[in-house]
């Protein structure tokens, strides 16, 4: 099978990682560290019809109607049309899919006008919940304690001033509290299947401390999560959805990324994305031990019934990102990533390039905030999580920081 993957960060690799095993794979654009990168346009690769399935990414080309276009030329596409891709550009449009669904989630307010946002903000308990209604790059929520900074933040962003249009409707929700979980189902229209749960970590700093970040590490399996949690997902969440979509006239065929909170009430539903999520998703992608391509194709078709369940290996896997001075804010750029392949030496250890470039001379520069992905795996956490930070030990450049306390013997309860 030839698959071309669309994208140009860390889950783009990792996809290519584990597809690679089964698959002929092409990745555009790319960037310089990801092996198979091309720079022609996704159209271009598959006017010959040489291509099996196409697999997109991120959720900005989704939400601009990707693959429907590519639909329309007759290719196989794993990833929702447009329509189906309202979920994550629109919060307030997911949050309203949720309440039609059945689907257990945080009591929200939907606001375009200041007054009301401010009065039902103010109605609230802290600490305070403020999402922008479009795509923010995993930067647009703020959780404070502070009622005054959570109404500046929304002045900002109904303004404009600090996502733009993404911004100019704002959802405020109730706080939920408890380990958040990031469970990624393969849909196709009907059916789904939940693949292992995994968790992020979004803060930029140790302790979960400073500001809301794309990801600053991951890891999978979770201790803290019982048996037969992704079954839970798909029968009170995802199935719902799906049927709720089918009634909107919307066949949805691509993954459901479901950012859960398990609270004292029973698992509740924060958000759903529509793309694999990033770096989550490779923790859990990469003990695949089926053939991923042959899944997705299945699930692009739509029928997961003419595929055999994936399976997934019994180890751990733990994710530590590098990122760049000035991250998440103002990330510094063009600084050449010194010790990958003492990195990739250590056993155990796969690095996967997100923010990467390449200087004038061939080598690898930082181009983001994000600029690698250090995941180790091992029997148990604690082996993997070593791995990864050896691994990650021998990568420097200027102004490189990383969180130390990903997957940490702490955390055993779900701490995030």
């Amino acid at each position: 099978m030839k698959v071309v993957v669309v994208g140009s960060g860390g889950r783009e690799h990792g996809l290519a990682e584990v597809l690679g095993r089964h698959a002929e794979v092409v990745v555009t654009p790319g960037n310089p560290g990801i092996p198979g990168s091309v720079a022609t346009p996704v159209e271009e690769l598959v006017s010959d019809g040489s291509v099996d399935l196409v697999i997109i990414g991120p959720e900005q080309p989704l939400v601009d109607g990707l693959a429907d276009r590519l639909r329309a030329l007759g290719v196989r596409v794993f990833g929702p049309g447009a329509d189906g891709a309202r979920i994550e550009g629109s919060k307030a449009y997911m949050k309203d899919l949720l309440v039609e669904a059945g689907c257990p989630t945080a009591r929200y307010g939907s606001f375009a006008d200041l007054e009301p946002a401010l009065g039902f903000l103010r109605s609230l308990p802290g600490p305070y919940v403020v999402k922008t209604d479009g795509l923010a790059a995993g930067k647009g929520v703020l959780v404070t304690d502070d009622l005054g900074e959570a109404e500046a933040d929304v002045r900002d962003k109904l303004a404009g001033t600090a996502f733009g249009d993404a911004g100019r409707q704002v959802i405020i929700e109730e706080h939920l509290s408890g380990p958040e979980v990031s469970v990624f189902a393969v849909c196709d229209g009907t059916r789904t299947v939940c693949l292992p749960p995994a968790q992020d970590f979004k803060r930029v700093g140790d302790g979960d401390s400073g500001p809301n970040t794309g990801g600053m590490g991951a890891w999978s399996p979770l201790p803290f999560v019982e048996a037969g949690f992704a079954e839970l997902v798909a029968e009170q969440f995802i199935e719902p959805t799906l049927s709720a979509l089918r009634a909107r006239g919307v066949e949805y065929r691509g993954v459901l990324y479901a950012g859960l909170m398990l609270t004292s009430e029973g698992p509740k539903l924060l958000e759903y994305n529509v793309r694999f999520g990033d770096p989550d998703s490779q923790v859990v992608l990469l003990r695949c031990t089926s053939d991923l391509a042959e899944l997705l194709a299945a699930a692009a078709d739509g029928d997961l019934t003419t595929v055999p369940a994936p399976t997934f290996a019994d180890d751990a896997a733990v994710l530590v990102v590098a990122a760049s001075e000035g991250y998440p804010v103002s990330p510094r750029t063009g600084d050449v990533i010194e010790g990958v392949e003492a990195a990739r030496s250590v056993e155990g250890a796969t690095l996967l390039a997100a923010g990467v470039g390449a200087d004038a001379g061939g080598d690898l520069v930082t181009a983001g905030g994000r600029v690698l992905n250090v995941i180790g795996r091992g029997a148990d956490p604690a082996q993997a999580r070593d791995r990864a930070y050896e691994a990650i030990g021998h990568i420097s450049w200027p102004g490189m920081h990383h969180r130390t306390d990903i997957a940490s013997a702490g955390r055993a309860d779900g701490s995030a």
